[in-house]
C-alpha cells in the first residue's frame, strides 16, 4: 500500500509539473505545427518584433556561441548567424523534427554556416555543460513543460557569467487577438522574473519591447 501511495504522489507531481498544457494545445501533430509555422514564419513578424534591434539588445558579438531554444522553423537564425560572425557559433534546438527541417532549409537558404541543429526534450535541450556565452528564448517560456528542469538545463550549459534573454509575452488581455494570452500565458512578467530568478539566475534588465505586448528580459547565471 505504501509503494502504491508513492508511485500515485510522484505521478501526480509529474503530472503537475506540466504547466504549459494550455500553450502546448497547439501543437501536438503535425498538422497542428504546419499551420503554427505559417505564424511562426511570417515576414510580418520581422517587422513587429525587429530581431536586428533584439540581437543588439542581447549585445551578442562577434565569436559568441548562442543557442534559440525553441528555435522553431529558424525564425532569428539569420539575425543570430551573422550578428556571431566571424568565430562564432548559433546552436538551433528544438523537441519538433519537423521545426528543425524548417529550420535548416532557413539556414540554407540564408547560407550559413556556422549553425547546428539540436533536439531537445521537453526537460532538456541537451546542451554541452559551460558551451554557451547565451541563450535565447524567443517566445517560448510559457511553452515549458518543466520550466525548473529546463532553467537548470540552461544554466548548466551557460559559462560563468553567462547571459540568458528571455522575450516573452505579457499575460495581459492586450498582449494577443482576442485576449488569448490570460489562458495562453502562464505567467505575467513580475512572476516570470521571480521564477527565474529562483533557479539560479539574477535579472539584469527588463524593457518593453512591443507596448503592451512583449517585453525582454537579460539575465545572468549566479
Amino acid at each position: 500500500m505504501k509503494r502504491i501511495a508513492f508511485v500515485a504522489l510522484a505521478l501526480a507531481a509529474s503530472l503537475a509539473a506540466q504547466v504549459a498544457r494550455e500553450a502546448n494545445s497547439g501543437y501536438r501533430t503535425e498538422a497542428q505545427r504546419k499551420q503554427m509555422a505559417a505564424g511562426l514564419g511570417d515576414p510580418e513578424r520581422a517587422r513587429t518584433q525587429a530581431p536586428e534591434l533584439l540581437v543588439h539588445e542581447m549585445g551578442l558579438q562577434p565569436g559568441m556561441t548562442v543557442a534559440d531554444i525553441g528555435a522553431g522553423v529558424g525564425f532569428m537564425l539569420p539575425y543570430l548567424g551573422k550578428a556571431v560572425t566571424p568565430g562564432g557559433h548559433v546552436i538551433a534546438e528544438d523537441i519538433f523534427d519537423d521545426f528543425l527541417n524548417a529550420a535548416r532549409l532557413k539556414a540554407h537558404e540564408a547560407s550559413l554556416e556556422n549553425v547546428v541543429f539540436l533536439k531537445g526534450t521537453e526537460t532538456d535541450p541537451r546542451l554541452a555543460e559551460g558551451s554557451l556565452d547565451m541563450a535565447l528564448v524567443l517566445d517560448v517560456y510559457h511553452h515549458f513543460d518543466y520550466p525548473e528542469k529546463m532553467l537548470a538545463a540552461i544554466h548548466k550549459a551557460l559559462k560563468d557569467g553567462g547571459k540568458l534573454i528571455v522575450v516573452e509575452y505579457y499575460k495581459r488581455d492586450s498582449a494577443m487577438p482576442n485576449g488569448r494570452a490570460l489562458t495562453h500565458i502562464r505567467l505575467d512578467m513580475p512572476d516570470v522574473i521571480k521564477e527565474v530568478e529562483s533557479n539560479h539566475f539574477h535579472l539584469l534588465e527588463e524593457k518593453e519591447r512591443v507596448r503592451d505586448v512583449q517585453y525582454m528580459l537579460l539575465l545572468e547565471k549566479n
